[in-house]
């Protein structure tokens, strides 16, 4: 419970989008200082240097219009504007002489796989400077701190990444609900302990019939007069316990090797013979079932069901979205596969109630359709950051202080268990989940399918490959709320130009 409470402010400077030339004073080690000169003339070269391949443009807080807006601490508004602008929006940052401004929603392509070149894993599509390595130094030293793995060896997980709740059941005073339900108690069972009440099912039978078989025989004398061609034996051929126990065991198993038998002398010989009959298929009937649905269950079916290993947050179609990746290993296909998350985290009300582990919805496009699979290759799920969407508020920088948990749910009917229309096929559930610490900002997937030989081809080498765009470090909200500003600052400039380009009204004779 405690796992999912905030965390204290850590510093923004580390988890920025674009890496920043940290403070020489304060970076710990001879590591960072080795490379601060460095750093510091590769940036000075950098703001002089022109940017091809870029249009420059005017900006406003960070914006060009019409474009796909940055940060705001990249840009400026001019001296008529700034009281219009918000309390996050920096002040205007004075520009050296010779300068330009350049857009920043430049686009990343990614290394499209080919077939004539060998697999290569490239971790990002841009070549880092030394400000980026040094500060990825800095991170490096900072996350190897005791402090920083002591944290992570403290956080337990709702769900762990193979799809296993860390849940547990205890203090359960009403156990014999799990006996009216004996089928499904048995199911779920571990194998070892399946296997032993299979065999100790048929065990005890064979005993507690071999017994009465021993007891009868001993009753009406049969033990006493074996080898009496006279007598009329009820069961021949028993003269012991352990003889009685193969004759239960040939009776129930239909083996009949011939040498014991019961008789027509007796009535209760033949009316125990018939009850270990019945008592026998009723075993055949429910361990067998049991064993069949215990191989034939759909649970290891979800084994061959894959999700990347960490979340990415970039835009796409201009709107901030968090997406991962899924992919099917079999060539048997999901029928009807279905996808939703759930957003585990805890929080307080208004009136102070603690509600721990609280589960929400998060939208993968359950009212468009778009959560229904055809999960023939790897796919990339895709979740709006809207309003509506519990990260609407998240920033980059907020994002480390968080806790929380995504816990994503796949789940279809098995193709090659039956036919769907007549309702035989059985459903299979595959899960993962996703800690804070497992997103990435400002990433994307590799594509991992090429053109080959009239076919696609899937390489799943590739499955888990990313490479890092240019995205804006403010969430969404803030995104939003610049874009509205802008725009209004844009309709005002446009009324002003449009009243000064009116010409003027010559004065009459």
């Amino acid at each position: 419970m405690l796992a999912y409470l905030p965390r204290p402010p850590a510093d923004p400077s580390r988890y920025g989008t674009f890496p920043q030339k940290p403070d020489l004073a304060a970076a710990p080690g001879a590591l960072v200082e080795d490379g601060g000169q460095q750093a510091s003339a590769a940036a000075a070269a950098k703001r002089g240097a022109p940017m091809p391949n870029y249009q420059s443009a005017p900006r406003h807080c960070g914006f060009v219009p019409g474009e796909p807006s940055l940060p705001p601490s990249r840009g400026s508004l001019t001296a008529q504007h700034h009281r219009g602008r918000p309390s996050w929006c920096p002040p205007p940052a004075p520009q050296e002489a010779g300068a330009r401004l350049y857009p920043l929603h430049a686009l990343s392509v990614a290394n499209i796989p080919n077939s004539s070149r060998g697999k290569t894993s490239a971790r990002s599509s841009t070549i880092p400077t030394p400000e980026g390595l040094q500060s990825r130094r800095c991170k490096l030293l900072e996350e190897d701190s005791p402090m920083a793995q002591a944290g992570k060896r403290q956080r337990q997980r709702y769900v762990t990444k193979v799809g296993k709740c860390q849940v547990n059941l205890g203090n359960i005073q009403d156990k014999k609900r799990f006996l009216s339900d004996i089928f499904t108690t048995i199911v779920d069972l571990k194998y070892r302990w399946f296997l032993f009440v299979f065999m100790m099912c048929y065990v005890i039978t064979w005993v507690v019939f071999g017994f009465i078989y021993f007891l009868d025989a001993w009753v009406r004398g049969d033990i006493g007069h074996q080898g009496d061609p006279e007598w009329q034996a009820c069961i021949e051929n028993v003269d012991g316990f352990v003889s009685a126990l193969l004759l239960s065991v040939e009776s129930q198993r239909t083996i009949g090797y011939g040498t014991r038998m019961v008789t027509a002398n007796c009535a209760e010989g033949v009316i125990l013979l018939i009850a270990q009959s019945i008592v026998g298929s009723m075993i055949d009937a429910m361990m067998v079932g049991c064993m069949f649905v215990k191989i034939s269950r759909p649970k290891k079916r979800a084994q061959t069901l894959i999700f990347s290993k960490n979340c990415v947050i970039s835009r796409r179609d201009e709107k901030l979205c968090l997406m991962f990746r899924v992919g099917d290993l079999r060539e048997s296909h999901m029928v009807d596969a279905k996808i939703r998350a759930k957003l585990i985290k805890s929080r307080q009300t208004a009136e102070g109630e603690f509600i721990p582990l609280e589960q929400s919805e998060l939208n993968l496009g359950y009212d468009t359709g778009e959560d229904r699979l055809f999960l023939v290759e790897p796919q990339i799920i895709c979740h709006v950051i809207n309003r509506h969407s519990p990260f609407w508020d998240m920033s980059a920088e907020s994002l480390r202080r968080e806790q929380f948990e995504i816990i994503i749910i796949l789940e279809g009917i098995v193709e090659a268990t039956g036919n769907r229309c007549l309702a035989t096929g059985m459903t299979c559930q595959a899960r993962t989940s996703y800690t804070e610490d497992e997103i990435l900002w400002g990433y994307r997937f590799e594509p991992c399918m090429s053109l080959e030989k009239g076919a696609f081809q899937v390489d799943y080498s590739r499955f888990e490959m990313t490479f890092e765009v240019q995205t804006p470090a403010a969430s969404a909200k803030e995104l939003h709320e610049l874009k509205e500003l802008e725009q209004q600052e844009h309709s005002t400039l446009s009324l002003y130009w449009d009243h000064l380009l009116q010409p003027c009204a010559l004065p009459g004779p």
